[in-house]
C-alpha cells in the first residue's frame, strides 16, 4: 500500500514574548495579589510553554508581594494520588527547579457547597492559601457541548476539586453538564478564594497564540468568547468521510480522552448524541504515549489496537479516571493484534485500501498521510499540500516506519 504525505496549512499565530505577555496581562488586570501564599493550578495536559507561562506567573506574583506555589489539579488523573499527580506535572516540566516554586500535592479537599448531583470541593492547599491563580488552556471538551467547556471553569471545578468534585460533575447526565459546570463554578468564585484566571489559547500547530488574564468575577462570563476564539484555531482532519483512521499514539497529554473526540467524531457516551462529523468507519490506535503514565482512557474509542499499546495500559489508573467520568466504554479493550503490521494488514483485508489517513496523534494534525484516493481529493483542498510522489508502507520489527517521518520531514 502506498500513501502520500499531506501537509495542512493550519492557523499559525505563535506568541513570541511569552513571559512579557504574562506580565502585561496580569498588570492590565489592575489587581494586586494578596500578601501571603498564592496557589497556581497545574493540570495534566501537554500545554505548549506551560513551564514558561507558569514560572512567569509565579515571578509576577512574587514581585507583587505574594508567595506563589504550585498545586497539581487534575481530578482523578494519574491514580488519584498526591504522588501520582506530582509525578505527572513534573513530567510536563513543572518542577520546583524549573518554576522556582514549591509543589504542594495532596488529595485532601474542603467542602465549599453543594449542587443537585453532590458536593463541591476545593483542594486543601488552595483553600488554605490567600488566593488562587487559575491557569489552564481553553479548549473544546471531549464529552459535552456548551458555551463553557474545557478551560478555567473546568480547572476550578474538576481539577481543583480533585476526585470528589470530579465525581459530582460526572454524576450529572451529559446533556446537563454544561449547566452544572457553571453552577459549580459560581460556587467556587463566590468562595472568594480565586485571585484571577490566566487563560491560554493555542494555534493550529499547538503553539501558544494568546494569553488572557481574567478577573475572578468575569471568568464565567468571558469563557464563552474565549472558547469561540479557540474554534478559530482548532485543527481538524481535512476529510469528513473516512474509511480508516490510524492514530500513532493516544494519551492524556494529547486529549482528555486520549484521542480528541472532536477530531475523530466519536464521543463514546451512552444515551447521548454522537458527533456527526467526521464520520470514520474504523479507527486503529498503535501506541500509548509514555507521558500518559499508563492512563489509556479513550482506548475504547478505537476498533483495533496493538499488543504494545495493550501492555502499556495501567489498568488501575485508567479505571479510576474512567470510573470517575462514568463512561465505561472509554476503557473497553478493542480487538488487540500483534503489532502495527498485523493491524494494518487485517484492516486492509476486510475494508480495502481506500479512504485511509494516518496521523501521529489527534493533537498534531499539521502533517498526515493519506491513501491514493484521499490524496487525489485533497490536491484541490485550500489548506492542503499533497506530495507529488507516494511512499510505501514499511515496517521495522512490525512497527510502521511512517510515524518516524512526522518529526523528521
Amino acid at each position: 500500500m502506498n500513501v502520500f504525505r499531506i501537509e495542512q496549512k493550519l492557523v499559525s499565530s505563535p506568541l513570541e514574548e511569552i513571559e512579557a505577555e504574562v506580565w502585561r496581562q496580569l498588570d492590565n488586570l489592575g489587581l494586586k495579589p494578596p500578601r501571603g501564599r498564592v496557589a497556581i493550578t497545574a493540570g495534566s495536559r501537554g500545554i505548549h510553554n506551560i513551564a514558561r507561562i507558569t514560572k512567569a506567573a509565579g515571578d509576577w506574583l512574587r514581585t507583587n508581594g505574594a508567595d506563589p506555589f504550585l498545586v497539581p489539579c487534575m481530578g482523578s488523573h494519574n491514580g488519584a494520588t498526591a504522588e501520582g499527580q506530582r509525578e505527572m506535572i513534573e513530567s510536563l516540566g513543572l518542577t520546583e527547579a524549573a518554576t522556582g516554586m514549591e509543589i504542594c500535592a495532596s488529595m485532601d479537599v474542603v467542602k465549599i457547597g453543594s449542587v443537585s448531583t453532590g458536593d463541591v470541593w476545593m483542594d486543601r492547599h488552595c483553600h488554605e492559601a490567600e488566593g488562587v491563580l487559575i491557569l489552564n488552556r481553553i479548549k473544546l471538551h471531549t464529552c459535552f457541548s456548551g458555551p463553557v467547556q474545557s478551560g478555567l471553569t473546568k480547572m476550578m471545578v474538576v481539577g481543583m476539586g480533585k476526585i470528589r468534585s470530579a465525581e459530582t460533575f460526572h454524576s450529572t447526565p451529559t446533556p446537563q453538564m454544561k449547566d452544572i459546570l457553571l453552577e459549580m463554578g459560581a460556587l467556587i468564585v463566590d468562595s472568594g478564594k480565586i485571585f484571577c484566571g490566566l487563560a491560554i489559547l493555542e494555534d493550529g500547530y499547538d503553539r501558544t497564540a494568546e494569553l488572557h488574564a481574567v478577573a475572578p468575577g468575569e471568568i464565567l462570563s468571558r469563557e464563552p468568547a474565549l472558547l469561540e476564539r479557540h474554534r478559530y484555531y482548532f485543527p481538524a482532519l481535512p476529510c469528513d468521510e473516512l474509511r480508516v483512521l490510524v492514530v500513532g499514539e493516544i494519551g492524556k497529554t494529547f486529549s482528555g480522552t486520549g484521542m480528541d473526540t472532536n477530531v475523530i467524531g466519536r464521543r463514546g457516551i451512552n444515551d447521548y448524541e454522537d458527533l456527526v462529523r467526521p464520520h470514520i468507519d474504523i479507527i486503529a490506535a498503535l501506541a500509548l504515549s509514555k507521558a500518559s503514565h499508563g492512563n489509556a482512557i479513550g482506548v475504547g474509542l478505537a476498533d483495533f489496537i496493538t499488543r504494545r499499546l495493550r501492555d502499556a495500559i495501567d489498568e488501575r489508573k485508567t479505571f479510576l479516571n474512567v470510573y470517575t467520568t462514568g463512561e465505561m466504554r472509554r476503557m473497553a479493550i478493542p480487538c488487540t493484534l500483534k503489532d502495527d503490521e498485523e493491524v494494518v494488514a487485517c484492516i486492509r483485508e476486510r475494508y480495502g485500501d481506500s479512504g485511509w489517513i494516518f496521523v501521529p496523534n489527534t493533537l498534531h494534525l499539521e502533517a498526515l498521510y493519506g491513501s491514493e484516493d484521499v490524496a487525489g481529493k485533497l490536491r484541490h483542498h485550500p489548506r492542503c499540500a499533497v506530495a507529488a510522489s507516494p511512499i510505501p508502507l514499511e515496517y521495522s520489527s512490525g512497527r510502521l516506519n511512517l510515524f518516524e517521518t512526522f518529526s523528521t520531514h
